[in-house]
């Protein structure tokens, strides 16, 4: 079983039908609308994907994702380098994290869940940092996405 110090989860109930919580996760254009990034291309497995941050604060700034698995109104993921922000640091040999999403039809509307794990691959003189920025961004992009798929479309 993973420690306390590898992984990140979080759930929230949105009040909003699985499908539509889908075409935010799984879109790239809708995805970045709510997550503060834009994409160029769809999401597809296996596929690596550049965003650039449009958040105020990391304007323009670039990363990397690789689209791990989709399964339609079930499970989206991808990997990436956890709070890879400095410019003058390749982080490309760096082990990724897995972030997951899983959606479950619950009483109101629909369960999601993300999970962040593989922290405790991560050099140590980051890891901690990663850990924690991630622990309160993906609390952030967790009211981020509700905002989205809620409002009036």
């Amino acid at each position: 079983m993973a420690s306390q110090t590898d992984r990140i989860e979080k759930k929230i109930v949105l009040k909003a039908p699985r499908a539509r919580v889908w075409r935010a996760l799984s879109d790239a254009k809708e995805f970045g609308a709510w997550f503060g990034a834009s994409f160029t291309g769809a999401f597809a497995p296996g596929k690596k994907m550049e965003g650039t941050i449009t958040s105020k604060g990391y304007e323009g700034f670039k990363f990397e994702i690789t689209v791990d698995r989709m399964e339609p109104e079930r499970l989206f993921s991808f990997r990436w380098h956890p709070y890879a922000i400095d410019p003058k640091v390749d982080y490309s040999a760096e082990p990724a994290t897995l972030i997951v999403f899983e959606l479950e039809e619950v009483d109101g509307g629909t369960q999601l869940r993300v999970v962040e794990s593989g922290f405790e691959r991560i050099p140590l003189a980051r890891r901690a940092e990663a850990f924690r920025k991630n622990d309160e961004g993906w609390g952030m992009q967790l009211k981020n996405i509700e905002r989205h798929v809620t409002e009036a479309r």
